[in-house]
């Protein structure tokens, strides 16, 4: 399984993320080969609410945030990469 790379450039915790989803899912791609601005839940890679269980918890032991079923802005955190990123990123434990 390959996605397109996007003109956009990760950041590096961008990348470090992707490395924590990729392992939390043990997807079969690189994580640098994430587009940081495609969708995550449903988009090309396929993934589900239950990936996007899996990648909460990750993001929870990694990071120390909590991200809600019920959260009302739970669609938008899971909207890319890059929402996510900039999600634990404004909420994570310093």
């Amino acid at each position: 399984m390959s996605i397109e790379s996007s003109a956009v450039a990760m950041t590096e915790f961008e990348r470090e993320l992707a490395g924590v989803v990729v392992e939390a899912l043990r997807l079969e791609i690189p994580p640098d080969e994430l587009v940081v601005d495609a969708p995550l839940y449903g988009g090309d890679l396929g993934l589900d609410s239950i990936d996007m269980l899996e990648i909460a918890l990750a993001v929870s032991k990694r990071y120390v945030v909590e991200i809600q079923s019920d959260d009302v802005d739970t669609k938008r955190i899971f909207g890319s990469l890059r929402a996510l990123a900039e999600h634990v990123s404004t909420h994570r434990a310093r």
